[in-house]
């Protein structure tokens, strides 16, 4: 028996596609997503928040390819990027083949779509042919008008059956490298659907609360959605929806996946909301911590309470510990144990320090060099 079986995840098992040299589906890592909110056709604006994205961890970038314009631009985003690009295809099987050719990883396209039987051919052609997978992706705001007649609104049973019946379109056509997203801006209608999704096929699935809102209301709604699908093993690469920056959905992907043990990247800070026990200020302390700390990758955790009430027992599950304490000196833990005290005016700086030198010494012993003196 597991020490902690509680905090077992038993992930779906599906079958594996490629995203360029990014795998989805079976035993890989869940993948963070995010798309680009530049016009594709500027292709320098697009490479810049590509590369911004990049920066902040993202697996897989989309690109929208509404037009021959943003096609055009493609092979240079796609030449001076280095993560795999999906590109965005509604209704324009052409677009869909320009993308292909560019060098796209991924076609987000809807097969029963963008027209005529030979057109979905002429497709899956192309994406077979310069080594492309796809996305079919289903938005409960844009169902078949005939599935709205026949179950009279958007519901889980309609999203799934559009997300089968699109599917169905690309087997019989010998295609199989897909995966499938069944989205929705309401969270329990996403929910159901994936979850009937799941119970259907072994495809990956994409996870995304569509159009959640902004930054906050966005992240929890985010959160809750994709957090408890997860949590029941459903999900193989992700997108976080917000009317924000970008690097924001990179940030908050990662904070989920990282808050179910599913996956880890950075600095994970474990901190108190504050009370009238702190003996120092808890939440300016933290919010420097996190943007001083916002360039390290390696996974390790970092707790900062603001007095002893939790402040120890939290440092014994941490590579490196704060306790508050009284007369301006603090205490701080290595692996759970004091170390030594900190004097008020020392903290950011002594900390940032002490978390770099961790993180180096952690990368250093992963890659078989020597590790770094304590």
């Amino acid at each position: 028996m597991s020490v902690r079986p509680y905090r077992e995840i038993q992930r779906r098992m599906s079958r594996r596609v490629m995203v360029g040299d990014v795998p989805v589906g079976g035993d890989a890592p869940i993948t963070v997503q995010s798309m680009t909110n530049t016009p594709t056709a500027d292709a320098g604006a697009t490479i810049g928040q590509i590369r911004a994205l990049q920066d902040a961890g993202a697996d897989i970038v989309r690109v929208s390819c509404p037009d021959e314009d943003s096609t055009a631009a493609l092979k240079r985003i796609v030449a001076e990027t280095a993560v795999p690009i999906v590109a965005d295809i509604h209704f324009h099987y052409k677009r869909a083949i320009e993308a292909a050719e560019a060098g796209a990883a991924c076609l987000r396209i809807n097969p029963g779509n963008i027209g005529s039987a030979e057109r979905v051919r002429e497709v899956v052609r192309a994406a077979r042919d310069h080594g492309c997978s796809m996305r079919i992706g289903v938005n409960a705001g844009s169902l078949e008008r005939d599935l709205l007649e026949r179950y009279g609104e958007p519901c889980p049973e309609a999203m799934v059956e559009s997300a089968l019946n699109h599917a169905r379109i690309l087997e019989d056509n010998g295609f199989e490298a897909f995966k499938i997203s069944v989205k929705a801006s309401d969270v329990f209608l996403a929910v159901a659907a994936y979850h009937g999704l799941a119970e259907s096929c072994d495809y990956p699935l994409h996870l995304g609360i569509t159009e959640a809102g902004g930054l906050r209301g966005g992240t929890v709604k985010s959160a809750i959605g994709m957090g408890s699908l997860l949590w029941a093993g459903i999900g193989d690469t992700i997108r976080v929806s917000l009317s924000a920056d970008p690097v924001e959905e990179v940030k908050a992907g990662f904070e989920i996946l990282k808050a179910l043990g599913l996956r880890h990247r950075g600095v994970n800070v474990i901190s108190c909301p504050s009370c009238a026990r702190q003996q120092f200020d808890v939440i300016d302390t933290v919010a420097k911590l996190e943007e001083r700390l916002a360039h390290i990758t390696t996974p390790m955790t970092l707790s900062v309470i603001g007095c002893v009430v939790n402040g120890p027992g939290e440092a014994r599950e941490t590579d490196i510990g704060f306790t508050g304490g009284g007369n301006g000196t603090h205490q701080v833990y290595i692996a759970g144990v004091p170390h030594h005290r900190l004097q008020d005016e020392d903290v950011i700086e002594h900390l940032v320090r002490m978390v770099e030198e961790k993180a180096a010494e952690i990368e250093a012993g992963s890659s078989g060099r020597p590790q770094a003196a304590e």
